[in-house]
Order: structure tokens, then sequence, then C-alpha cells
């Protein structure tokens, strides 16, 4: 068969047909001849017509809805975010709450993303495991506040109440933080787990002494991080780690800041107690652990026990001392200590080097009486006054701790989760107040001082001859002896500073407000409701 094509291989016109496929090939080298049965569509208005696809359908007679299209963009976001945040698990959950939410209407655009946020919260906090706020808005791409309007909508839609949604658990959130950091990927796993249990010990005092009360939770995990961290040797920056989990830097440093002064006031009881600071307190963090740990494991009925003063047995006592050749020492005139002689003033004649065995030693009863009363002479003024009279004793005791290499025991219950309740009924060393509420109260005290201050100036304006009667009826007042305030000095006055506080104190006064609402500070809105809107300026 031939035509008057060549072949597009050798060029020749010789072509078979084959009878099974129907395709054509040349003769001569065998190559298959392509497009040999395309027939173009051209027929005009009459011709076969192609097949057009559209946005939102599948092909000829399959058209997608709007209903249909705004699920699936929906499952879709959903799917998107939890994979972002690590929930795939909690994907159909989160999708059959939004589903009850919206009634099965779901969405689309921006407050969709942030609906999906807040009811990813709601899941995970319902779990017991629950996630950051900062997290969750940092994924979705808006602002935490207004991810949590979101969320208290949701809660009061749901009407969820305790136990159906807990308490936030910073304990799971310090476990997640450590688990998932990269500050803390190359640690080995028994450091890791380690510094896991004295993080939740921590943490707990923390909350015990009221740390993270009325705050956000995650500086105050940071912070218990990195003190965990610098305790065991491990280079964390704080800069770091509250980036990873979308904290404040400054706000995590505050908190840092409190958790070491707070141990620096749990560590007082210590015999070198007074000289601990915060710039020494991690060098002194193990002692202070130790202390705190055998604290909370001690029964409520214990009066001090076993952590504060050690019991004294007589017969360790008198054998202790007698064993000590490098101490004590027996002479022509009887026994005889080389560093202190107190506790010794009976006579022997024999004249040995040391006594290697006590049962040998034939003591009186008087001689073994007279060295008890002794020592317990010396014991009770080491505790009135927290200072040993025995460097001896003093030396013992601080080379016996730093013996104990391995201080941490994580025996504690405190070194595993715990019910709030069961909480602050553990002693840790120390009872502490909120740092909020004592940072309040200092703050009344303070403008109960400014108030008084101003009735005096009030006062000396509007009677001019009891001046001298009100200077020495508020001493310390008149004389510029308040916290913080300066002195000036005026063509050979020295007058008080007064700032824009001390004017605003005095406007209000003279308005009648009550002395207690000036002490609570609010003094915007005091000026509004009496001064501003009463008509007298």
């Amino acid at each position: 068969m031939s035509s008057s094509r060549t072949c597009s291989n050798c060029d020749k016109s010789s072509f078979v047909r084959d009878d099974v496929s129907g395709e054509l090939f040349c003769s001569t080298c065998g190559a298959i001849q392509q497009f040999d049965q395309f027939e173009a569509q051209i027929g005009g208005i009459n011709g076969p017509q192609g097949t057009f696809i559209h946005i939102g359908t599948a092909g000829s007679g399959s058209v997608y809805t709007y209903e249909q299209r705004k699920l699936f963009s929906a499952q879709n976001s959903i799917d998107e975010l939890t994979s972002r945040l690590g929930l795939a698990s909690k994907s159909v959950d989160i999708r059959n709450m939004i589903s009850s939410l919206t009634e099965g209407e779901f969405g689309q655009g921006e407050w969709f993303h942030v609906l999906i946020g807040a009811c990813s919260y709601v899941v995970m906090r319902k779990d017991d495991r629950p996630l950051p706020m900062a997290e969750i808005a940092s994924a979705v791409g808006c602002d935490v506040y207004e991810l949590g309007r979101m969320i208290l909508r949701v809660v009061d839609f749901l009407g969820l109440k305790r136990p159906d949604f807990p308490e936030f658990d910073i304990v799971h959130s310090l476990e997640r933080t450590l688990k998932n950091s990269p500050c803390f990927a190359a640690v080995e796993r028994s450091m890791v787990e380690t510094m896991r249990k004295q993080g939740i010990f921590l943490i707990q005092c923390a909350v015990k002494w009221f740390l993270s009360t009325g705050r956000r939770p995650i500086p105050l995990v940071v912070a218990v991080l990195v003190f965990v961290a610098e305790l065991n040797q491990v280079e964390v920056r704080m800069d770091d780690l509250a980036k990873e989990v979308h904290a404040m830097v400054s706000t995590c440093r505050t908190r840092y800041k409190e958790l070491l002064e707070t141990l620096v006031k749990v560590a007082q009881v210590l015999p070198w107690g007074k000289d601990i600071t915060t710039k020494n307190i991690v060098y002194n963090a193990p002692f202070v652990i130790q202390y705190m740990e055998k604290k909370s494991m001690s029964k409520p009925t214990e009066k001090r026990g076993n952590v504060d003063l050690p019991v004294v047995d007589l017969a360790d006592v008198v054998a202790e001392c007698l064993r000590r050749d490098d101490e004590y020492e027996y002479g022509n005139d009887g026994v005889s200590s080389r560093n202190d002689s107190r506790y010794f003033s009976f006579e022997s004649n024999a004249d040995r080097p040391g006594v290697k065995d006590v049962d040998r030693l034939q003591i009186s009863h008087e001689c073994l009486s007279m060295l008890y009363e002794k020592f317990l002479n010396e014991n009770r003024r080491a505790k009135s006054s927290r200072r040993s009279g025995n460097a001896q004793k003093r030396k013992r005791l601080v080379l016996d701790l730093q013996d104990c290499m391995e201080w941490w025991n994580g025996k504690s219950e405190l070194s595993k989760k715990l019910l709030l309740k069961h909480l602050l009924e553990k002693d840790v060393g120390m009872d502490t107040m909120p740092p909020s509420f004592v940072a309040g109260q200092l703050k009344c005290k303070m403008r109960r001082e400014k108030i008084d201050a101003a009735k005096v100036r009030i006062q000396k304006i509007m009677h001019p001859l009891d001046a001298d009667l009100g200077d020495t009826a508020n001493p310390g007042l008149s004389d510029g002896t308040h916290p913080g305030r300066r002195k000036k000095k005026r063509r050979g006055m020295v007058v008080d500073d007064i700032d824009w506080e001390d004017l605003i104190i005095e406007t209000l006064i003279l308005h009648q407000v009550k002395e207690q609402e000036i002490e609570k500070g609010h003094y915007n809105t005091l000026l509004d409701l009496h001064v501003f809107k009463s008509g007298i300026v």
C-alpha cells in the first residue's frame, strides 16, 4: 500500500496497515505513523460540539450548588487549621461543634476561621489538654482578644460549666512545651524527664504561692522551664522559648523575677539563708528545693519534724565525739579537744593518743550527764540565735549537704499533677499572698498617706491661723517624709514636690468625694462623676 505521504523516519512512501490494530506503519523501517486517523472537527453550525467546563461544574450535566461549595470550602478550612495546630485527630469533634453552632450552615470568611480556632480551644479544654490562646490566634491570624470574645460566645451558647469545662491545666502546658520545644530537642531523655518532674514541682508551688492568680499562665511556664534548665546546666534562652510559645518576653522576665524572689523568701529558714539573694539563689536552689520537698512530704500534724532541726540522740553524740581522732585526743590531764574542749571536762589517767573503741573507755554517769547538758545548752543557743556556736558542727553540716550529689528525689506528690484542692493543703515551707493583692494594698496605703497630706495642705490654705496645729497633728506629712516624695529648694525654702496625683486628690476632696473611693484609685471615673458632671470645676 502506498501513499503520497512519506515516512517520518526514513522518508519512504511505502506503508502497510495492520489488520489487528488498524495502525499504519512503514514497510521499510517499520515506524508507526502518528496522526493517521486524525479527523478535524470542522462542521460549521451543524458539526459536532465539545464539552465546556465552567466554575462549579465537573463536566456536562454536574453543577454544584452554592451550599455544596460552601460546605466543601468550610471542610477544607477546618482540615487545614487543625493540621496546622496538630489536632488532626480532633477534626471530627471540631466539625460537629461548628455544625451545632451554625445549625449545619457553616460559613466562609475571616470570622469563620476565628470560629474554628475558638472551637479548637474549647474541644481541647474539654479534653483537659488546653492549648494556649496565643498559639491558636497565631495560627488563625487574628488578635488574641478577638479569639477570646469568640470563645466566650461559644461557651455561652453551649452552656458549658464545670466539670464539662475544667480550668486551664498549667501542668499540661509545661509538659507540652518541654516536649515540643526545639530548645530541649538536644537534651537527653533522662534529663528531660528529671526536668519535667522538677518543673511540675516548682510550677505547682508557684500556683500555691498565687504567682499565677489572675495572670496569663504561659509566661509562668516559660519562667519555670528557664529556671529548671539553668538549675540542670542546660542552656536555654528565655527570648527563644518565649517566642516559641507566643508569650511576651517582658512578662516572662517579670514572672522569673517573682519566682526567684519567692524562693529567696523560702530559703531564709536555712542556716545561711540571710546570705541568699536573687543573684545566688540558683546555686542554693538544690538545698531549697530539697527542703520544700521534705516539707511537702511531712504530715500536717507533724511539728517541724525532721526538716528544720535534726533529732539529737545522746548515744550517737557521745560515740561521734569519742571516735573523732582528728579532733579529740587524750593527754595526761584528761581528754582535750583540738578545736573545742567545752564538751569534755573529765579526767583520765590513761595516756593514749586516741580511742578506737568507745566501750573500752570507762566514763561515769556524772560525766555523761554533764556532756549531754552542755550539748543541749549549745544547741539551745544555736536554735535561739540561728547561729551555731559550734563552728565545727556547722562545717560538718555544710559538708554533708555538699556530699549529697543526688539532691533531687522526686518522691513528693507535688512532682505529679494534683488537684487544686489537694495542692493548697500541701506545705512547701511558706504561705504567701498574691503579689497583685500585696501591690494593691501598698498602693492603697500610699494613697491614704497622699489623702492625709492633701487634707493638711487644704487646711493650711483655708485656715492659715491653724497651720502650726496642722503640722503637729500630722507629723511626717508636712515635713516630706512620704516615701518617694522629693523636696525642692525655692529661695531658701524647702517645699514638697507635689505631682499630678496630689492635685487630683485635692480636687476630689474639695468636691466632697468619699476617702474610701479615692483610695481605690479610679481617678478618671471619680472626676467624671463628681467634677466634670457636677457643674462646678
